[in-house]
């Protein structure tokens, strides 16, 4: 959540600053604002409502400081204003930060600043930091320190020690005009590097199109940046060397290329994003291979049990992971939300092998969930988008998906590349057990390497998906049903429906619904069936036919011949093993969602309330 950006370096640094936040736009936010250092103070331009409000500052255009840090705020502590908007500057107007996370013992350091005299103008937990580095840097040990860069680190320092919860900082004071000082933990950071001048960033596609050579902070590790030079600390201010990392990612792929929004350019990526996530792992009549990971037979026949730990949908691509690694495998497997997992007990162990999905690498519950099975002996896998993120840091082995960047904040081609992957990586796991017959995997092989073409006749006809939607797209609830691994991807149908048109909807195992939930439905009530399973269509389809003669309308989504029926739409996809049928079935759910969100003039890419990188618990 929320977006950080920095520069330092000879150009004028507004322009830049302002640019990298429309670059995290997508991430979700409701304020946004910019410090930089002019030839007499810090000045600061911040207002509640979108990045392009700042144009409209009255000044904004007159600042010319070389310096700058920048953000966008998604509230948690106090509603959007103006005043709660970042950057925060402490009392005596030489501090400056903006920072992105949670402080847990905000109150607390609020109490303590007030009884030594210092006053607050928001109700953010963030204005406690300049103020406490102000704090130290008068009144603590470096305060009788000559050096001044060493007094400024020192007060962020013991500022930062203070903190209890999650944070990303950049920091910046008149006392030291010519720097930057940054320090992550559990909230991501990265800073890029250029010929004379350096960046910051919360995430790469902000500040992609400057450099493609980054530096990925870790936890508790401090930077002093300055122009033509980067300084490393560990958190006892111990300085080291740290290498650079390149990141090959096209800068024009987080553009719209003509698209009219982010999230139909990356409906329409797919096919390539699952080619990418393909790549050269494996070819027919030979082996999987993860040349980034070592798991043993021996390892694997002691491995007793499997979890799949994510939120949202990444979470729903466990779900269609638990059937691949039992069915291939033949290892039982769970699949656990992470915020619930960290707080059950888990039963975990040496034998125990915990994946965890995350699309950005940074989501603050799945981090917290690895941990915590590190801690108990079990092996740690991280499955994520990008490379160096903080889940690939701290997990044993991690493996990418290679999607490219994805913008809109509603998942689609990351979803597809996540369940691609773990098909993979399922095939490789029974391939060093022998779990599973060799022309089976061969055929799944085969399926998997015509997705990408099968995804493109899909999308080669997208009418009557949106003619549908122009029908139901003032409709209060929707549902959708299906059995098996139809089940695992209606639960990622109904989470795209609610999270970009705001229609509520509910999915449920086809089955379970003469358990309760039929008591919902009634005349005109748009249910939503998916059926590509041979083995179980006509259960699914009597399912279906319950729905239909207490008055739903219909639209069902298959891969098979039904019997004649009265459904009122049929969307047909191509045919596939039922195992990874969600990433050809998930394609009209997701463009139906699109078009519903468009009918009703909504913010496709940005929608309300949410982020792309959920980094706060």
């Amino acid at each position: 959540m929320c977006g950080i950006v920095g520069y330092i370096g000879s150009k004028k640094a507004t322009p830049i600053l302002i640019d990298g936040l429309m670059s995290l736009e997508y991430r979700g936010y409701d304020s946004a604002g910019i410090a930089t250092i002019e030839k007499d103070a810090i000045k600061v331009m911040k207002d509640k409502g979108r990045v392009k409000n700042l144009y409209n500052l009255d000044g904004i255009d007159k600042l010319s400081g070389t310096v700058g840090i920048a953000h966008t705020r998604w509230a948690t502590h106090g509603k959007p204003s103006k005043e709660n908007a970042h950057p925060h500057m402490d009392n005596s107007g030489k501090f400056v930060v903006v920072h992105n996370g949670i402080i847990e013992n905000y109150a607390d350091l609020r109490d303590f600043l007030i009884s030594k005299g210092y006053t607050f103008l928001s109700e953010t937990d963030t204005e406690v930091i300049p103020n406490l580095i102000h704090y130290y840097y008068t009144n603590g040990p470096v305060s009788v320190l000559k050096d001044e860069s060493e007094k400024f680190l020192g007060a962020v320092k013991s500022a930062v020690y203070d903190l209890k919860g999650s944070y990303a900082i950049e920091a910046i004071s008149t006392i030291c005009p010519d720097e930057v000082i940054v320090v992550r933990k559990d909230s991501p950071l990265v800073i890029g590097k250029a010929d004379g001048e350096n960046y910051i960033a919360s995430d790469i596609p902000a500040i992609l199109k400057y450099t493609k050579e980054f530096y990925l902070l870790d936890d508790n590790e401090f930077a002093i940046i300055k122009s033509n030079n980067i300084r490393f600390f560990d958190n006892s201010l111990v300085e080291h060397n740290k290498a650079v990392k390149n990141i090959e990612w096209d800068a024009n792929a987080a553009g719209k290329d003509g698209y009219e929004d982010y999230m139909l350019k990356e409906i329409f990526e797919q096919p390539t994003s699952i080619r990418e996530t393909i790549g050269s792992r494996f070819r027919l009549g030979e082996k999987c291979s993860f040349d980034d990971i070592e798991i043993s037979k021996e390892y694997l026949e002691n491995v007793n049990r499997i979890f799949f730990v994510a939120c949202g949908t990444a979470m729903h691509a466990g779900l269609v992971g638990k059937n691949l690694m039992e069915k291939l495998c033949h290892i039982p497997t769970e699949v656990d939300i992470a915020s619930e997992f960290r707080y059950r007990n888990p039963i975990i162990d040496e034998h125990t092998l915990c994946i965890y999905i995350s699309q950005s690498g940074e989501t603050a519950d799945t981090i917290a969930a690895l941990k915590l099975a590190k801690s108990k002996g079990a092996k740690t896998l991280a499955i994520s988008n990008v490379i160096g993120s903080s889940i690939t840091r701290e997990a044993d082995y991690s493996i990418y998906t290679h999607a490219g960047p994805e913008i809109a904040v509603a998942s689609t081609k990351a979803y597809t590349s996540q369940v691609v992957l773990v098909a993979i990586l399922a095939m490789h796991f029974a391939e060093i057990l022998g779990s599973s017959d060799k022309l089976e995997i061969e055929s799944l092989k085969k399926d998997i390497i015509d997705l990408p073409s099968k995804i493109e006749q899909i999308l080669d006809n997208t009418e009557p998906i949106k003619d549908f939607a122009k029908k139901i797209y003032t409709e209060k609830d929707m549902f959708f049903l299906g059995r098996g691994t139809d089940y695992s991807v209606a639960l990622e149908g109904s989470l795209k429906l609610k999270e970009i048109s705001y229609i509520h909807s509910e999915a449920y195992a086809a089955g379970e619904l003469k358990h309760g939930p039929i008591a919902l439905i009634e005349n005109g009530v748009t249910v939503i069936g998916i059926v590509t399973d041979k083995n179980l269509v006509e259960k699914s389809i009597s399912n279906i036919q319950e729905v239909i003669t207490r008055g739903a309308k219909t639209l069902v989504i298959t891969n098979q011949i039904l019997p004649n029926n009265n459904f009122d739409y049929v969307i047909n996809i191509p045919e596939t093993n039922p195992l990874i049928s969600p990433i050809l079935s998930v394609v009209p759910m997701q463009l139906l969602s699109y078009y519903i969100s468009k009918f009703k003039g909504l913010d496709v890419d940005k929608p309300r309330n949410l982020a792309k990188s959920v980094t706060v618990e």
